[in-house]
């Protein structure tokens, strides 16, 4: 929906006066409401005191939803507080309306909301546009009526102490249960080594959620997509007494988000699962909050002010005083970072159990394998990968981990080897499938075909494959292994499970879907193309992978086997060993001696070179930080005709291109440098002296 025009006097950020001896009569009890509205716009992020009609005293209580009136408009809002009086120095315009009677914004989560608020320098309407869902009249009627919700059934006893069986292999795993069951608040980072049978890590969480519940007190556990969070609920749902459960998920619709909302806030159900918007659910009592593989960044919002479900978390837990448990089958550097400080207990496997648990790791790039085959470090496929693929379907399913979706993903000249590029937007060509219509090249920006493409370096029009996809590679493997199922996991075609049976699981990263007794053997391939991306993140995020897909893999003592194409590096090194602690250790230490993120904070601030200059000079007389910047956001134009001269040449930066600062916060001066930066942009946007920038705290993408 649109936001609402704003007329000058709104941006003063004042509501608009009412005479007195126009207005309705008042409540006689608390007759001043402060109401937060739902603006964008950063200098009105702050409460506004509305009167509250005496035909309205007993909906508008504090959390309710409201509309006002602001400068002769109708805004949305949230009612903060009730208060006997006002401080504002003139007459109050009243409210309009109460939208619903329904308190959905409590006092824990108007505090939540200003934390997440402050820390990533936001507003606080934005921060509650992602964690209250869209109203859905229907629902609010039937908690009115009194009728019971479709997911409820009739809720039965607390469970006791739940088994600790799948704990029993890690270091302080009992320990910590039995503190959770006790009523404490330990604070844990958990390194799980299986993601598949009775010891998977859905029963890790399962069992962490029922010991807080055997407590009295309620959890919440946040996942990064559908998959994951299918597993979770099943695994609880075995574990606690039916209704227990809510799960808090966009991808289910409106109305049963809304649905479940309800019955966290109503307290029918005292755990909430989802995904990233389900750390901030109502959970009444909370004694527990868990994420799992904290590193996928479909942990961060993608709106503004793109907060991080773990860094969310934290703060819950920090302000309730719950327990927190971060899991994982790698280790993230923010993570180490809780672990060194001492804020957190690590629970890890002892190097006895890890090793009869885990599969066996090879990698084709090392000394011996070079001798034993020398084309293993530009085979695609090595001869070892092969062999094991081969001795792995005999056996079960073989997993193969390849980097890009697609089939053709990156074109270069056969002739020059030059990238192949769009003759309108000089965008990259792929190539999307083997066959038919699809075997045209098209532009991976613009999706212009080109058939008749022609190199502009060699005036060539032979392409070659630069890299190959999934839809590629599984077409290559079965040609290696005729007679053998292929299945491909990619893109909108995801597979959550795969059967036992023997085939070919040929899937993108991240999309490796789960064999119920485990792989017999997984093939990593394209490491190095991951390794080598220009992130600063890129070698920890390709370990994340590598652990993830090898934790599928059955134990080394039933035949499972991981094989790496990639080359011998500390990051292939740490797969070799099972060692992701010390591989995000020795990353930490490396950003403490460089002061990158996570050892420092960073902020970006992107928009106009002009706008830009203005941001970073008006936050200069307040803090000061270190910076670097400004630097061009590569913005690619298209030429004024297509094809001409220029058609298919190199990408340069268009004249309008947009600039970007980076400013690294220390810690310790972290609060004070994101009050400082929300205080520039509410002043820039009430003056109106510069045009608006984007402002986003620890990015995981701008370095």
């Amino acid at each position: 929906m649109a936001e609402p025009i704003l007329q000058p006097s709104l941006l003063l950020g004042f509501p608009e006066p009412q005479r007195p001896a126009s207005g309705p009569p008042l409540a006689t009890r608390d007759p001043v409401a402060r109401v937060l509205l739902e603006s964008p716009l950063p200098h009105l992020d702050r409460p506004f005191d509305y009167s509250v009609p005496a035909e309205l005293d007993a909906a508008a209580a504090a959390g309710v939803r409201v509309k006002v009136k602001f400068n002769g408009q109708e805004l949305n809002g949230y009612i903060l507080e009730r208060r006997g009086s006002s401080d504002a120095g003139h007459p109050l315009t009243p409210l309009h309306k109460v939208v619903s009677p329904v308190q959905v914004l409590t006092p824990e989560l108007a505090a939540l909301a200003g934390a997440v608020a402050a820390r990533y320098a936001g507003t606080l309407s934005d921060v509650l546009r992602s964690a209250i869902p869209p109203r859905v009249a229907k629902v609010e009627k039937e908690l009115l009526a009194g009728e019971p919700a479709a997911e409820a059934s009739e809720p039965g006893p607390v469970p006791h102490v739940p088994d600790a069986s799948a704990w029993a292999m890690y270091g302080n795993g009992a320990a910590f249960l039995q503190h959770l069951a006790a009523g404490g608040s330990p604070k844990a980072v958990m390194t799980a080594l299986q993601g598949f049978g009775p010891a998977a890590w859905p029963a890790l969480v399962a069992s962490a959620v029922a010991a807080v519940r055997s407590s009295g007190r309620g959890a919440v556990v946040v996942v990064p997509d559908y998959r994951d969070l299918d597993q979770v609920e099943a695994a609880l749902q075995a574990a606690l007494p039916a209704g227990d459960v809510a799960r808090l998920s966009a991808d289910d619709g409106q109305t049963p988000r809304y649905r479940s909302y309800l019955r966290l806030l109503s307290g029918e159900a005292k755990v909430a699962i989802g995904t990233r918007s389900a750390a901030y659910a109502p959970v009444q009592d909370l004694g527990l909050v868990v994420c799992w593989d904290d590193g996928d960044d479909l942990h961060i919002e993608q709106r503004a002010p793109y907060a991080h479900a773990r860094e969310v978390l934290l703060l819950r837990a920090g302000q309730g005083d719950a327990a927190c448990l971060m899991a994982a089958h790698s280790r993230s550097t923010e993570l180490q970072r809780l672990v060194e400080s001492g804020w957190a207990a690590p629970i890890e496997a002892p190097r006895t159990v890890l090793r009869s648990t885990v599969p066996r790791v090879l990698n084709t790039a090392d000394s011996f394998e070079q001798e034993r085959d020398p084309l293993a470090r530009i085979a695609r496929l090595p001869g070892a990968a092969w062999k094991a693929a081969q001795q792995g379907l005999e056996r079960g399913p073989v997993l193969v981990q390849v980097a890009r979706s697609g089939y053709a993903p990156s074109l270069v000249c056969e002739t020059c080897r030059e990238p192949a590029r769009c003759n309108s937007c000089t965008g990259p060509l792929a190539i999307s499938g083997p066959a038919g219509s699809s075997a045209v090249p098209q532009c991976r920006w613009c999706s212009t075909p080109a058939p008749q493409w022609r190199c502009s370096h060699c005036n060539s029009v032979r392409l070659r494959r630069g890299a190959a996809g999934v839809l590629r590679t599984a077409e290559e493997l079965g040609r290696a292994f005729p007679g053998k199922a292929v299945v491909t996991s990619s893109g909108d075609h995801v597979k959550a499970t795969v059967p036992d049976a023997p085939a070919l699981v040929v899937a993108t990263v991240g999309a490796e879907p789960v064999a119920p007794n485990g792989y017999a053997a997984a093939l990593l391939l394209d490491g190095n193309s991951l390794l080598r991306r220009e992130n600063l993140r890129a070698g920890e995020d390709t370990v994340r992978r590598w652990f993830n897909a090898a934790s599928l893999v059955r134990p080394s003592a039933e035949g499972g086997l991981v094989v790496i194409t990639a080359d011998d590096t500390t990051a292939t090194g740490a797969l070799l060993r099972w060692d992701a602690p010390g591989y995000a250790s020795r990353e930490l230490a490396l950003r403490r001696e460089l002061q990158l993120p996570p050892a420092v904070r960073v902020a970006s601030v992107t928009g106009s070179p002009a706008d830009v200059g203005h941001f970073t000079e008006a936050l200069a007389a307040t803090v000061t930080l270190r910076t670097a910047g400004p630097a061009p956001v590569l913005m690619y134009s298209a030429p004024a005709t297509a094809p001409g001269p220029a058609a298919g040449t190199a990408a340069t930066p268009a004249d309008d291109a947009e600039v970007r600062t980076l400013f690294f916060i220390p810690y310790a001066g972290a609060a004070a440098a994101t009050r400082a930066m929300r205080a520039v942009r509410a002043a820039n946007a009430a003056k109106r002296t510069s045009g608006p920038v984007q402002l986003r705290l620890d990015g995981v993408d701008v370095l």
